[in-house]
């Protein structure tokens, strides 16, 4: 036994198995986090509850149920609730989403087992999915297309109108952001025109004549459009729906305000599939929309993508000059100590540190330095001294740019000096060697400290709080207006999307899976980002294999 130890290999079946529980939390961690987030938009059935009231009589609710849980019954006989005889010491109790949002208190309601006289799974229970609202539960009853009932299948018909109706809204909406959208935007930058011809005492009579006659030309352009987005909008009213909801009333839905409707009473598995695929296809393609727990989550997808690649692009070339100077020119003294002490306690700074010191810096003094020099005419609202996707890219920069620089220089370290003297023999100079032999070289080192940047910055949601993402945001970052890409512009993020539905939401329990969901493909991006990344180190490490040996 004392041999055993001595060799060590305790040690190393410790190690290993450390590892082994580590691999085992983290991936039972994500399959918990991807089986809680995908149930979400699976089709679950629709009940129908016979439930006794506290007066004694039944009322009818119509819903999915999203949880069932066992409570004390003591807890609840403590708080008068009556159980109606039940004598065990749990009872189980479900939440039911019974929607229709505008005729109930509540579309979320615990109800008891011991309250449910009946339930059952009636064929022909629709679920509709609707723009605003919510979802809304009831049985098709008649279809009116221009006011008129069909004749035939309603179902078939209905699914025609709303598709008819969804394919006008989004003409309507690409009307708005595009074409609308652009006209305004031209409108906008005449009156900053205007504005900066009269700072410059330059607004001449010519000028002013030329400004009202491009203003005017804007403005009859966008009469003409805004005449076409409201016939759009009124043919978008023209069908309805008639729905007998849970009280037996006869409620009737307009057809522009349905996104989409479903049976899942009826579905076979292979109808439940195709489903499950589209609502996974809108939610990573499509806006939130009911202050976020409904709808998409398109907009923080593309905003934390652009924001780290533009990370990247900030802060590759100054950790690699940073790593540069230090392992190739810096003399080693005092100052070189101190500077690589520096940059070791800049990866120990809280991260809630540099979004302080990105609004103080980056946002007031940079930026309202950049507005006083290049857009006075925008004054007082600002344009760059406010906080946007530039500022919280450069302040994840200087968050990341330790780990850039310590990567590089483990790189720049492994390089056999025997290349660099070679490469200055045959004549090169040292700088031509850097750029020709060492950085190439190193490349893989490097590509391996942009993958941890990524990674670290794809999930970080403190300071970009204070420096650019919000809540909802009107428009991305690049769109069809000169110069594309906006880097004023604030914008939406993943991970401030699951602080924000998981906290500040309205409706905890319509928001609940979207916490789930929009986690799960928070990691996906960030593993995507970084397979991306390997590949590309990989690549690297290929090539100039041969020179290493």
């Amino acid at each position: 036994m004392n041999n055993w130890f001595k060799s060590g290999s305790p040690w190393i079946w410790m190690t290993a198995g450390a590892v082994s529980i580590s691999l085992i939390a983290v991936l039972g961690l994500l399959l918990m986090i991807a089986w809680r987030g995908l149930v979400y938009f699976w089709p679950s059935s629709i009940y129908q509850f016979d439930v006794l009231q506290a007066n004694g009589e039944s009322q009818t609710l119509i819903g999915e149920i999203y949880d069932t849980e066992s409570i004390p019954a003591r807890r609840l006989s403590d708080q008068g609730i009556d159980l109606r005889g039940h004598k065990g010491e749990f009872i189980s109790r479900e939440l039911i989403k019974t929607g229709n949002r505008e005729y109930v208190d509540l579309d979320f309601r615990w109800v008891l087992e011991s309250d449910i006289v009946s339930r059952s799974q009636p064929a022909g229970l629709a679920m509709f999915e609707r723009s605003k609202n919510g979802n809304f539960y009831g049985y098709i009853t008649e279809v009116l297309q221009q006011g008129e009932p069909v004749s035939g299948d309603k179902t078939e018909q209905l699914h025609q109108l709303i598709e008819r109706a969804n394919d006008l809204n989004e003409q309507a909406i690409d009307l708005q952001n595009d074409e609308i959208g652009s006209i305004n935007y031209q409108l906008e930058q005449l009156r900053l025109k205007r504005r900066s011809l009269e700072i410059n005492d330059k607004l001449t009579d010519a000028a002013i004549a030329s400004l009202d006659a491009q203003k005017e030309q804007l403005q009859a352009q966008y009469q003409i459009l805004e005449k076409a987005l409201f016939a759009i909008r009124d043919k978008t009213e023209r069908d309805a729906v008639v729905v007998t909801d849970m009280r037996g009333e006869k409620i009737t839905l307009p057809l522009n305000q349905v996104l989409d409707v479903t049976q899942p009473n009826d579905m076979n598995i292979a109808e439940k599939i195709w489903h499950f695929l589209r609502q996974i296809g809108k939610f990573v393609s499509q806006d939130p929309r009911e202050a976020n727990t409904e709808g998409g989550v398109f907009p923080a997808i593309f905003g934390t993508v652009f924001m780290v690649m533009l990370m990247a692009v900030i802060v590759t070339p100054f950790g690699v000059i940073a790593a540069i100077y230090l392992h190739e020119y810096a003399q080693k003294g005092p100052v070189t100590k101190m500077l690589r002490i520096a940059v070791i306690n800049l990866a120990g700074v809280p991260s809630i540190v540099y979004g302080v010191f990105g609004l103080g810096f980056f946002v007031y003094i940079l930026g309202g330095s950049i507005d006083e020099l290049f857009y006075p005419e925008a004054l007082p609202g600002p344009t760059f001294g406010t906080p946007g996707v530039l500022w919280s890219a450069i302040t994840l920069a200087i968050l990341t740019l330790p780990v850039v620089i310590v990567s590089t220089e483990e790189g720049l370290s492994r390089i056999p000096m025997s290349l660099r003297q070679g490469s200055l023999a045959l004549g090169a100079t040292k700088a031509e060697t850097l750029w020709r032999i060492v950085i190439p070289m190193a490349s893989p080192a490097i590509m391996t400290g942009l993958i941890l940047a990524v990674a670290r910055a794809a999930g970080e949601v403190a300071p970009l709080m204070l420096v650019g993402v919000v809540k909802s945001a009107p428009m991305l970052p690049l769109d069809g207006n000169f110069p594309f890409f906006h880097l004023d512009r604030k914008f939406m993020h993943l991970g401030f999307h699951i602080y924000d539905v998981g906290f500040q939401s309205p409706n905890v329990e319509a928001a609940r899976p979207l916490v789930f969901a929009t986690a799960f493909l928070l990691v996906a991006v960030i593993v995507g980002l970084n397979i991306t990344a390997i590949g590309i180190r990989n690549h690297l490490r290929e090539k100039f294999r041969s020179l290493e040996n």
